[in-house]
């Protein structure tokens, strides 16, 4: 019996089923045939970032003090909003050099894996404090809409 390619990923990524004259493959066997190490280890920075800590916020890498200065002034010291502007991320940006535009599914699963990783990562970083995450899911007609995002839970709340 020939491998069929594993329920929703097939739905997620359409070229498995293409494989092996059209009987399908695995997510696996899939990784073994195109995967490389480069993609891989890029991947890896994405998916568990190096968090870096300033005047007692968290952020995402790409921090700046400049930008926290700018935001920190536009949002009259609210930390949290601060954290939560500069930590977001639009999950199609992610993915600039591609033609194709993602589907639902496939933005959903990606949003949801990443706020999974990254509150394993910030917790694993940071035992001491509580972080709230944020993804609408939609559904929206432009992919550029979904977003994820982190902020503290600062005690004065």
């Amino acid at each position: 019996m020939k491998p069929r390619p594993e329920g929703s990923f097939a739905n997620l990524i359409p070229e498995l089923s293409e494989w092996n004259n059209g009987d399908g493959i695995s997510v696996d066997a899939w990784i073994c045939c195109v995967g490389d190490f480069e993609h891989a280890i890029g991947y890896g920075r994405v998916f568990w970032p190096n968090f870096e800590e300033h005047d007692g916020c968290v952020f995402a890498p790409g921090f700046s003090v400049e930008s926290y200065i700018g935001f920190i002034e536009q949002c009259n010291g609210d930390k949290k909003r601060v954290e939560a502007v500069m930590n977001h991320v639009h999950i199609r940006d992610l993915f600039p050099n591609t033609d194709e535009s993602p589907t639902h599914d496939q933005i959903v699963y990606i949003g949801r894996l990443l706020k999974e990783i990254w509150g394993c990562k910030l917790q694993r970083d940071f035992p001491d404090r509580r972080f709230v995450f944020s993804f609408p899911e939609g559904p929206y007609d432009d992919p550029i809409l979904y977003e994820l995002t982190f902020f503290q839970e600062w005690p004065s709340e």
